[in-house]
């Protein structure tokens, strides 16, 4: 499937994604989190060292309705032991991220995700994460430490990877998805999750 658009060359008639260009290439400030602030991992994504973690190359991709693919089909067990399938989020907005613990770009974009949580979580909008590597008790504790309020698939055997493959390159991680309320690939972000444009993409199909 072609890939419809990116942050570069999106389509005027998606103006809000636009309007939030310049933003993009601007760093993100980590001293508004406490826990991120003092984190080594995170300062280490700032400053571009690329240490300790596989990333993705940062790209933003929006796909117009017209030209997403089949709804996703995805099923695994969350770290509190609940199986979930794609299957029962019909009807509504879900944002998948991919992350592992040493990850330094996925501490960094944390407190971004959890404040986009608390504000789409009531409007029905749906947050997973996919932890591809970690042991439960690592996972754990770093949903602690950066208050993660959603819940995450312990994906150590590649399931949910396997799944999203068409779309998750294995070594892009961080990489963040919004499935529209069909069940469809509506964006991908390939590296750390922007707050204002993950907003947008969520806005826009919310």
């Amino acid at each position: 499937m072609e890939e419809a658009v990116t942050t570069i060359t999106r389509s005027s008639k998606h103006s809000t994604l636009s309007r939030l260009g310049a933003a993009i290439g601007v760093s993100l400030c980590l001293a508004s989190v406490s826990c991120a602030a003092d984190d080594p991992l995170a300062q280490q994504a700032a400053a571009g060292d690329g240490k300790n973690y596989i990333a993705g190359d940062g790209s933003v991709t929006e796909y117009a309705a017209s030209e997403r693919g089949e709804p996703v089909d995805v099923s695994g067990t969350l770290f509190g032991g609940a199986a979930v399938s794609s299957a029962e989020w019909d009807d509504q907005v879900t944002v998948l991220n991919f992350w592992y613990a040493a990850c330094a770009p996925c501490r960094e974009e944390a407190a971004d995700l959890v404040a986009l949580h608390d504000e789409y979580a009531p409007q029905g909008a749906a947050f997973y994460g996919v932890n591809i590597r970690d042991e439960q008790a690592t996972a754990e504790a770093f949903e602690r430490s950066f208050g993660i309020p959603y819940e995450s698939f312990n994906d150590k055997d590649g399931g949910v990877l396997l799944d999203m493959t068409q779309y998750v390159p294995p070594q892009a991680v961080p990489t963040t998805i919004v499935l529209d309320r069909e069940g469809r690939v509506s964006a991908r972000i390939l590296g750390i999750a922007d707050r204002s444009t993950l907003d947008a993409l969520i806005r826009d199909v919310l």
